[in-house]
């Protein structure tokens, strides 16, 4: 069994590689628009399953599963409002992007402020990619894919305890930091031999798998409820959980919940639109779109299937509650529990197969945008003024590496986060907040002076940390001493990051006042992409809010 798990895993990520080599081998990787913007090729299909998948790592399924799996239907704001964020991203910020032919979020701020800004903005994605996305995406893969394929049986490790590189260690943190690297070695090959296109044509395969074999886990656990706690069935398994679960399938979530309705108006819709809307990591494929019209197209066909989200990013995590609450798994291990305990075992190959390529998918998308980053953030303006296209995707092939190598050196120790989806977007706000306020207010606001921008960056990284990090106090119980902090002491850390947000806002309009720019600034079109806008654009994306209102009426309340 084990073994024909092994064969349908190796044979399903076979197939992929050599797709995606057959559709690739003809690109351009070697000039800096080849590699990295897929020569402006894209199409709406790529840029909607890039964008999907991208996104459908397993810091979703494994991490918002162990989520639902605390807290029920209400974290599935973080899917359904995603939707609107992307309306948004369609609407308005990409054809502000698009216009100027840029290939970084950062190269925009230059464009918009000045040279000051974009080196800062680069600086922190750099960081953040480093230290907090890249590590969170193989710590989630690596502890999956553990569970899925049971890698300790495979290797026959057995025990608490095994002898790892001469250290005595335990033996799921040996084979985590097995799998970490594992994943982090494949992954940082397609990433960096390959290019943006070929992480998009591997997306877009890998999509297909990801959204099929979702769907049937969702179908074979409601199966497995209604086996075993009922008189068998899909219905029945729905029956059950619907009438023992009712007051945890709330879309409203409550006080107690880590996402209080409340937040879905402050942290919650900022996270979504920095995001879906200014995160270099996602939004990289749309700047290789061939024109607006794709990719408004290709941006909204992701929104639409945003909303099947909940199907299979929420409802198994409440099938895992249903059928592990008693048996003390932890939530992280959720997910990949329910895979290997109800899918049939020759589709666990191939799901698992699938879970890689999401893991890949975000892992190699985050390093492709690292290294567009740095090549032509930090080499081309402080290193080699004078480099060629060569010499630019040389250079971020280098520092790629080291990237990778840091985040594989770093993720194992995330094992020691309560909830590595909470710790995800926690850590975002740091950054999320500052960069979303000064894009925001640099394309709405055209006499903003690079001053504010660069004012609004610095301080909302020593706010936010300061809020995350400096202790207001003490208190001591039970001889145990604990630290209060304002972000979630004193108020929720959603609502802090909307205060961040109002205070940044309020600091660049105030400095705009007292020193505005001479002249309103006037955006040039570089003439790069076409820029003719899709006509049904603005209706489908009216739609779409509208299914986003109706799902949450629906919901409102519980099933009870």
């Amino acid at each position: 069994m084990q073994l024909l798990t092994l064969l349908t895993f190796a044979l399903f990520t076979s197939l992929v590689a050599v797709a995606t080599w057959r559709l690739t081998r003809q690109d351009d990787h070697l000039t800096g628009i080849g590699y990295f913007l897929a020569g402006r090729r894209l199409t709406a299909p790529f840029i909607a399953g890039s964008l999907l998948l991208t996104n459908l790592s397993t810091e979703q399924m494994v991490g918002l599963n162990g989520a639902a799996f605390n807290d029920g239907l209400a974290v599935m704001v973080w899917e359904v409002v995603a939707v609107l964020a992307l309306v948004a991203m369609a609407l308005f910020f990409l054809p502000r992007f698009l216009k100027s032919g840029i290939a970084t979020v950062p190269q925009y701020l230059c464009e918009r402020y000045d040279a000051v800004t974009r080196t800062i903005a680069d600086v922190i994605f750099l960081s953040a990619y480093a230290v907090i996305l890249l590590p969170i995406v193989l710590y989630t893969g690596a502890a999956g894919l553990s569970q899925m394929l049971d890698i300790q049986g495979l290797l026959g490790i057995s025990g608490d305890a095994v002898t790892f590189l001469g250290l005595r260690v335990d033996a799921d943190t040996c084979v985590l930091w097995l799998m970490v690297w594992l994943v982090g070695l494949i992954g940082s090959c397609y990433a960096l031999f390959g290019g943006l296109r070929t992480v998009a044509v591997s997306d877009l395969i890998n999509g297909i798998g990801l959204l099929i074999g979702g769907l049937l886990m969702t179908y074979f656990g409601l199966a497995a409820v209604g086996t075993l706690q009922g008189d068998g069935g899909v219905v029945e398994g729905l029956r059950l959980i619907h009438s023992q679960q009712s007051a945890r399938l709330d879309s409203i979530g409550g006080p107690d919940s880590s996402v209080p309705f409340a937040t879905v108006f402050t942290g919650i819709i900022l996270l979504n639109l920095f995001y879906w809307c200014t995160n270099q990591q996602i939004i990289q494929r749309t700047f290789g779109a061939n024109s607006l019209r794709e990719g408004q197209k290709g941006v909204l066909l992701c929104a639409a299937l945003k909303l099947l989200g909940p199907l299979y990013l929420v409802l198994p995590g409440i099938v895992a509650y249903q059928l592990y609450a008693e048996q003390g798994v932890r939530a992280d291990y959720a997910y990949g529990t329910l895979v290997r305990d109800v899918l049939p075992w020759p589709l666990v190959g191939f799901f698992a197969a699938v879970m890689v390529g999401a893991i890949l998918s975000s892992f190699n998308s985050a390093l492709n945008s690292t290294t567009t980053i740095f090549s032509y953030g930090i080499y081309q303006p402080f290193i080699n003024r004078d480099s060629n296209d060569h010499q630019l995707v040389r250079a971020g092939k280098i520092v790629g590496w080291i990237i990778a190598i840091v985040s594989m050196l770093i993720a194992p120790w995330l094992a020691q986060t309560e909830s590595i989806f909470a710790y995800l977007q926690k850590m975002n706000g740091l950054y999320f907040i500052p960069i979303l306020s000064v894009v925001v207010i640099g394309m709405l606001n055209r006499r903003t002076p690079p001053l504010a921008a660069n004012t609004a960056l610095i301080l909302g990284l020593a706010l936010i940390a300061a809020g995350y990090f400096v202790p207001l106090g003490q208190e001591v119980s039970d001889g145990v001493t604990r630290y209060r902090y304002l972000a979630p002491d004193v108020m929720h850390e959603f609502h802090f990051l909307g205060l961040a947000f109002v205070v940044l806002v309020a600091v660049m309009l105030a400095i705009t006042s007292l020193r505005p720019l001479p002249q309103p600034w006037q955006q040039q079109y570089s003439g790069d992409v076409e820029m003719t806008p899709w006509s049904g654009a603005k209706g489908y994306g009216a739609a779409l809010c509208l299914f986003v209102a109706l799902i949450y009426i629906a919901f409102a309340g519980g099933t009870g």
